[in-house]
Protein backbone atom coordinates (compact mmCIF):
# COMPACT_ATOMS: atom_id res chain seq x y z
CA UNK A 1 0.00 0.00 0.00
CA UNK A 2 1.14 3.31 -0.91
CA UNK A 3 2.16 6.11 2.30
CA UNK A 4 -0.23 8.11 1.35
CA UNK A 5 -2.54 5.74 1.80
CA UNK A 6 -1.30 4.53 4.80
CA UNK A 7 -0.73 7.61 6.93
CA UNK A 8 -4.74 8.46 5.62
CA UNK A 9 -6.02 5.55 7.38
CA UNK A 10 -3.29 5.61 9.97
CA UNK A 11 -5.26 8.90 10.89
CA UNK A 12 -8.73 8.13 10.27
CA UNK A 13 -7.93 4.96 12.91
CA UNK A 14 -6.24 7.13 15.52
CA UNK A 15 -9.33 9.64 15.43
CA UNK A 16 -11.74 6.74 15.70
CA UNK A 17 -9.92 5.16 18.19
CA UNK A 18 -9.94 8.52 20.51
CA UNK A 19 -13.17 8.64 19.93
CA UNK A 20 -14.20 5.04 21.34
CA UNK A 21 -12.13 5.95 24.29
CA UNK A 22 -13.46 9.22 25.28
CA UNK A 23 -16.77 7.66 24.83
CA UNK A 24 -15.86 4.50 27.22
CA UNK A 25 -14.04 7.03 30.23
CA UNK A 26 -17.02 9.15 29.70
CA UNK A 27 -19.82 7.55 29.62
CA UNK A 28 -20.49 9.00 26.19
CA UNK A 29 -20.87 12.46 27.22
CA UNK A 30 -17.67 12.97 25.32
CA UNK A 31 -19.58 11.98 22.07
CA UNK A 32 -22.38 14.60 22.99
CA UNK A 33 -23.33 17.55 20.19
CA UNK A 34 -22.23 20.39 22.50
CA UNK A 35 -18.90 18.71 23.34
CA UNK A 36 -17.67 18.11 18.93
CA UNK A 37 -19.29 21.68 18.82
CA UNK A 38 -16.56 23.03 21.89
CA UNK A 39 -13.87 20.73 20.12
CA UNK A 40 -14.33 22.00 16.87
CA UNK A 41 -14.25 25.87 18.08
CA UNK A 42 -10.69 25.21 18.74
CA UNK A 43 -9.29 23.48 15.76
CA UNK A 44 -9.04 26.54 13.30
CA UNK A 45 -6.30 28.23 15.29
CA UNK A 46 -4.14 25.06 15.15
CA UNK A 47 -4.99 23.74 12.20
CA UNK A 48 -4.23 27.39 10.29
CA UNK A 49 -0.85 27.21 11.84
CA UNK A 50 0.12 24.19 11.27
CA UNK A 51 -0.92 24.33 7.31
CA UNK A 52 1.52 26.68 7.29
CA UNK A 53 4.44 24.68 8.98
CA UNK A 54 3.47 22.43 6.27
CA UNK A 55 4.30 24.26 3.48
CA UNK A 56 6.90 25.75 4.64
CA UNK A 57 8.49 22.30 5.52
CA UNK A 58 7.69 20.85 2.01
CA UNK A 59 9.69 23.52 0.80
CA UNK A 60 12.50 21.59 1.81
CA UNK A 61 16.23 22.66 2.73
CA UNK A 62 15.11 22.30 6.95
CA UNK A 63 12.48 24.61 5.70
CA UNK A 64 10.17 25.61 8.76
CA UNK A 65 8.30 28.61 9.89
CA UNK A 66 8.79 29.26 13.67
CA UNK A 67 6.96 32.39 13.37
CA UNK A 68 3.87 31.34 13.11
CA UNK A 69 1.98 32.11 16.71
CA UNK A 70 3.97 35.39 17.26
CA UNK A 71 2.93 36.97 14.09
CA UNK A 72 -0.70 35.95 14.49
CA UNK A 73 -0.87 37.82 18.07
CA UNK A 74 1.40 40.76 16.03
CA UNK A 75 -1.75 40.92 13.74
CA UNK A 76 -4.27 40.65 16.14
CA UNK A 77 -2.23 43.28 18.66
CA UNK A 78 -1.69 45.60 16.02
CA UNK A 79 -4.63 45.62 14.24
CA UNK A 80 -6.78 46.21 17.35
CA UNK A 81 -4.29 48.57 17.87
CA UNK A 82 -4.57 50.82 14.79
CA UNK A 83 -8.26 49.83 13.98
CA UNK A 84 -9.17 51.03 17.53
CA UNK A 85 -7.60 54.45 16.92
CA UNK A 86 -10.01 55.42 14.39
CA UNK A 87 -13.36 53.41 14.37
CA UNK A 88 -14.92 52.37 17.53
CA UNK A 89 -15.86 48.71 18.02
CA UNK A 90 -19.33 49.62 19.88
CA UNK A 91 -20.39 53.06 17.18
CA UNK A 92 -19.19 51.20 13.74
CA UNK A 93 -19.28 47.69 14.82
CA UNK A 94 -19.13 46.26 10.82
CA UNK A 95 -16.38 48.96 9.81
CA UNK A 96 -15.09 47.65 12.86
CA UNK A 97 -14.90 44.27 11.93
CA UNK A 98 -14.26 44.27 8.36
CA UNK A 99 -11.12 46.63 8.86
CA UNK A 100 -10.17 44.72 11.69
CA UNK A 101 -10.40 41.60 9.53
CA UNK A 102 -8.70 42.98 6.51
CA UNK A 103 -5.83 44.25 8.72
CA UNK A 104 -4.78 40.87 10.68
CA UNK A 105 -4.64 39.15 7.15
CA UNK A 106 -2.86 42.13 5.12
CA UNK A 107 -0.05 41.73 8.51
CA UNK A 108 0.35 38.27 7.96
CA UNK A 109 0.75 38.72 4.66
CA UNK A 110 3.62 41.44 4.98
CA UNK A 111 5.55 39.14 7.63
CA UNK A 112 5.35 36.23 5.20
CA UNK A 113 6.78 37.32 2.85
CA UNK A 114 9.82 39.28 4.77
CA UNK A 115 10.13 35.77 6.23
CA UNK A 116 10.65 34.74 2.14
CA UNK A 117 12.67 37.55 1.24
CA UNK A 118 15.10 36.66 3.86
CA UNK A 119 15.56 32.99 3.31
CA UNK A 120 15.50 33.08 -0.67
CA UNK A 121 17.52 36.54 -1.05
CA UNK A 122 19.93 36.46 1.88
CA UNK A 123 20.05 32.42 2.26
CA UNK A 124 19.27 32.59 5.93
CA UNK A 125 18.95 29.13 7.04
CA UNK A 126 14.67 28.81 7.34
CA UNK A 127 14.74 27.64 11.02
CA UNK A 128 17.29 30.65 12.01
CA UNK A 129 15.08 33.06 10.54
CA UNK A 130 11.77 32.66 11.39
CA UNK A 131 13.32 32.10 15.11
CA UNK A 132 15.02 35.72 14.71
CA UNK A 133 11.52 37.10 13.12
CA UNK A 134 9.34 35.09 15.97
CA UNK A 135 11.35 37.34 18.21
CA UNK A 136 11.20 40.45 16.05
CA UNK A 137 7.24 40.01 15.72
CA UNK A 138 7.06 39.09 19.50
CA UNK A 139 9.10 42.30 20.45
CA UNK A 140 7.26 44.59 18.64
CA UNK A 141 3.70 43.38 19.74
CA UNK A 142 5.20 44.08 23.33
CA UNK A 143 5.99 47.99 22.22
CA UNK A 144 3.01 48.14 20.51
CA UNK A 145 0.93 46.88 23.39
CA UNK A 146 3.07 47.84 26.17
CA UNK A 147 2.96 44.20 27.35
CA UNK A 148 -0.49 44.28 28.36
CA UNK A 149 -3.76 42.78 26.78
CA UNK A 150 -5.49 44.81 24.20
CA UNK A 151 -9.13 45.17 24.26
CA UNK A 152 -10.92 43.92 20.80
CA UNK A 153 -14.27 44.31 21.91
CA UNK A 154 -17.25 41.98 20.94
CA UNK A 155 -18.22 43.94 17.50
CA UNK A 156 -21.14 42.11 16.01
CA UNK A 157 -19.88 40.50 12.89
CA UNK A 158 -16.11 39.54 14.40
CA UNK A 159 -18.31 38.04 17.36
CA UNK A 160 -20.06 36.02 15.30
CA UNK A 161 -17.24 34.47 13.37
CA UNK A 162 -16.17 33.57 16.82
CA UNK A 163 -18.54 32.09 18.37
CA UNK A 164 -21.73 31.88 15.97
CA UNK A 165 -22.88 28.59 14.45
CA UNK A 166 -23.59 27.46 11.43
CA UNK A 167 -26.05 24.20 10.46
CA UNK A 168 -24.51 23.51 13.68
CA UNK A 169 -21.39 23.65 13.08
CA UNK A 170 -18.84 26.58 14.50
CA UNK A 171 -18.69 29.53 11.90
CA UNK A 172 -14.51 29.36 12.41
CA UNK A 173 -14.05 25.80 11.47
CA UNK A 174 -16.14 26.19 8.48
CA UNK A 175 -13.19 29.03 7.54
CA UNK A 176 -10.57 26.54 8.25
CA UNK A 177 -12.41 23.59 6.71
CA UNK A 178 -12.87 26.21 3.54
CA UNK A 179 -9.39 27.32 3.29
CA UNK A 180 -7.59 24.41 3.81
CA UNK A 181 -9.42 22.95 0.85
CA UNK A 182 -8.39 26.02 -1.65
CA UNK A 183 -5.00 25.17 -0.44
CA UNK A 184 -5.13 21.91 -1.21
CA UNK A 185 -6.77 22.32 -4.32
CA UNK A 186 -3.73 24.99 -5.58
CA UNK A 187 -1.01 22.08 -4.24
CA UNK A 188 -2.79 19.73 -6.43
CA UNK A 189 -3.87 21.33 -9.81
CA UNK A 190 -1.42 24.42 -9.82
CA UNK A 191 2.09 24.27 -11.71
CA UNK A 192 3.09 26.22 -7.69
CA UNK A 193 2.00 22.63 -6.43
CA UNK A 194 3.96 21.03 -8.45
CA UNK A 195 7.49 23.35 -8.44
CA UNK A 196 6.89 23.43 -4.50
CA UNK A 197 6.99 19.76 -4.02
CA UNK A 198 10.14 19.16 -6.42
CA UNK A 199 11.76 21.29 -5.10
CA UNK A 200 11.68 20.21 -1.55
CA UNK A 201 12.64 16.43 -2.99
CA UNK A 202 15.55 17.73 -5.23
CA UNK A 203 16.40 21.59 -4.70
CA UNK A 204 19.76 21.86 -7.28
CA UNK A 205 17.86 19.90 -9.92
CA UNK A 206 14.76 22.18 -9.41
CA UNK A 207 17.31 25.27 -9.80
CA UNK A 208 19.03 23.48 -13.03
CA UNK A 209 15.77 22.95 -14.40
CA UNK A 210 14.92 26.75 -14.00
CA UNK A 211 12.07 26.59 -11.51
CA UNK A 212 11.54 30.40 -9.82
CA UNK A 213 13.34 29.38 -6.58
CA UNK A 214 12.57 32.84 -4.93
CA UNK A 215 9.42 33.30 -5.95
CA UNK A 216 8.27 29.97 -4.86
CA UNK A 217 10.27 30.56 -0.91
CA UNK A 218 8.27 34.12 -0.83
CA UNK A 219 5.13 32.57 -1.92
CA UNK A 220 5.32 29.86 0.42
CA UNK A 221 6.32 31.56 3.24
CA UNK A 222 3.71 34.26 2.21
CA UNK A 223 0.93 32.10 2.55
CA UNK A 224 2.08 30.78 5.81
CA UNK A 225 1.98 33.99 7.35
CA UNK A 226 -1.73 34.89 5.56
CA UNK A 227 -2.94 31.97 7.26
CA UNK A 228 -1.05 33.12 10.86
CA UNK A 229 -3.08 36.35 10.13
CA UNK A 230 -6.34 34.79 9.39
CA UNK A 231 -5.49 32.28 12.87
CA UNK A 232 -5.14 36.10 14.91
CA UNK A 233 -8.26 37.33 13.57
CA UNK A 234 -10.04 33.77 14.67
CA UNK A 235 -8.07 34.03 17.68
CA UNK A 236 -9.39 38.05 18.33
CA UNK A 237 -12.93 36.67 17.23
CA UNK A 238 -13.13 34.07 20.31
CA UNK A 239 -11.70 36.28 22.83
CA UNK A 240 -12.42 39.98 23.83
CA UNK A 241 -8.50 40.63 24.13
CA UNK A 242 -5.98 39.81 21.96
CA UNK A 243 -1.95 39.37 23.65
CA UNK A 244 1.51 38.71 22.78
CA UNK A 245 2.16 35.60 24.74
CA UNK A 246 -1.21 34.31 23.56
CA UNK A 247 -0.69 30.78 23.15
CA UNK A 248 2.87 30.12 24.10
CA UNK A 249 2.76 25.97 23.60
CA UNK A 250 1.09 26.51 19.63
CA UNK A 251 4.26 26.69 18.14
CA UNK A 252 4.86 22.76 19.46
CA UNK A 253 1.83 21.94 18.83
CA UNK A 254 1.79 22.55 15.26
CA UNK A 255 4.74 21.18 14.36
CA UNK A 256 3.34 18.32 16.12
CA UNK A 257 0.32 17.62 14.28
CA UNK A 258 2.62 18.34 10.86
CA UNK A 259 4.98 15.73 12.16
CA UNK A 260 1.96 13.35 12.47
CA UNK A 261 0.34 14.27 9.36
CA UNK A 262 3.97 12.33 7.71
CA UNK A 263 4.63 15.43 6.47
CA UNK A 264 8.91 14.93 5.56
CA UNK A 265 10.76 17.70 7.29
CA UNK A 266 13.42 17.21 4.61
CA UNK A 267 10.76 18.41 2.01
CA UNK A 268 9.00 17.23 -0.69
CA UNK A 269 5.70 15.58 0.51
CA UNK A 270 2.79 16.47 2.73
CA UNK A 271 -0.71 16.40 2.54
CA UNK A 272 -3.50 19.05 3.24
CA UNK A 273 -6.19 16.45 4.46
CA UNK A 274 -3.43 14.57 6.49
CA UNK A 275 -2.81 17.80 8.15
CA UNK A 276 -6.85 18.61 9.16
CA UNK A 277 -7.24 14.76 10.48
CA UNK A 278 -3.88 15.10 12.79
CA UNK A 279 -5.29 18.83 13.87
CA UNK A 280 -8.23 16.69 14.75
CA UNK A 281 -6.58 14.05 16.38
CA UNK A 282 -4.75 16.42 19.17
CA UNK A 283 -7.97 18.50 19.74
CA UNK A 284 -9.37 15.04 20.59
CA UNK A 285 -6.34 13.92 22.69
CA UNK A 286 -6.22 17.42 24.43
CA UNK A 287 -10.22 17.44 25.45
CA UNK A 288 -9.15 13.55 26.83
CA UNK A 289 -6.88 15.07 29.26
CA UNK A 290 -9.18 17.45 30.43
CA UNK A 291 -11.57 14.24 30.56
CA UNK A 292 -9.33 12.59 33.13
CA UNK A 293 -8.33 15.89 34.98
CA UNK A 294 -4.73 15.78 34.15
CA UNK A 295 -3.12 19.67 34.47
CA UNK A 296 -1.93 21.69 31.07
CA UNK A 297 1.91 20.98 32.50
CA UNK A 298 1.23 16.87 31.97
CA UNK A 299 -0.39 17.88 28.21
CA UNK A 300 2.69 19.54 27.21
CA UNK A 301 4.63 16.72 28.50
CA UNK A 302 2.53 14.55 26.90
CA UNK A 303 2.83 16.71 23.43
CA UNK A 304 6.40 16.52 23.48
CA UNK A 305 7.02 12.71 23.92
CA UNK A 306 4.43 12.61 21.41
CA UNK A 307 6.49 14.67 19.14
CA UNK A 308 9.46 13.00 19.69
CA UNK A 309 7.96 9.29 18.80
CA UNK A 310 6.49 10.14 15.72
CA UNK A 311 9.88 11.69 14.66
CA UNK A 312 11.76 8.71 15.65
CA UNK A 313 8.73 6.19 14.05
CA UNK A 314 8.82 8.25 10.71
CA UNK A 315 12.97 8.61 10.40
CA UNK A 316 13.99 4.66 11.50
CA UNK A 317 12.12 1.41 10.60
CA UNK A 318 10.97 0.34 13.80
CA UNK A 319 9.40 -2.81 12.81
CA UNK A 320 12.96 -3.70 11.04
CA UNK A 321 14.71 -2.62 14.77
CA UNK A 322 12.47 -4.80 16.42
CA UNK A 323 12.71 -7.93 13.84
CA UNK A 324 16.17 -7.64 12.38
CA UNK A 325 16.38 -11.18 10.82
CA UNK A 326 13.76 -10.75 8.69
CA UNK A 327 14.68 -8.22 6.31
CA UNK A 328 18.10 -10.54 6.18
CA UNK A 329 16.18 -13.32 5.32
CA UNK A 330 14.58 -11.89 1.86
CA UNK A 331 18.02 -9.93 0.92
CA UNK A 332 20.18 -13.49 1.17
CA UNK A 333 21.41 -14.40 -1.97
CA UNK A 334 24.65 -14.24 -3.67
CA UNK A 335 25.67 -10.41 -5.17
CA UNK A 336 24.30 -6.73 -4.30
CA UNK A 337 20.38 -6.39 -4.29
CA UNK A 338 19.15 -3.99 -6.93
CA UNK A 339 17.70 -0.68 -5.08
CA UNK A 340 14.20 -0.63 -5.38
CA UNK A 341 12.08 1.58 -7.30
CA UNK A 342 10.87 4.71 -5.03
CA UNK A 343 7.19 6.27 -6.03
Amino acid sequence: MHKTSEQLIMLVVINVALLAVGAAISGGTFLSLFNFQSMASQVPEIGLLAIGVMLAMCAGNGGIDLSGIALANLSGVLSAVIVSSFLSATDSETGFSLAFMAMTVGIGFAGGVINGLLISKLNITPILCTLGTQMAFMGLAVVVSGGKAVTVGSPDLLSRIGNDMFLGVPIGFLIFAVVAALIAAVLKFTPYGLWLMLMGTNPKAAVYAGFPRTGILVATYAISGTLSGLAGMIIAARNVNVKYDYGSSYLLIAILVVVMAGVKPEGGYGRVICVVLSAIALQLMSSLLNFGGLSNFVRDFAWGLLLLTFLAVGRYDVAGFLMPFKGQNKSSGPGPQAPKPTN
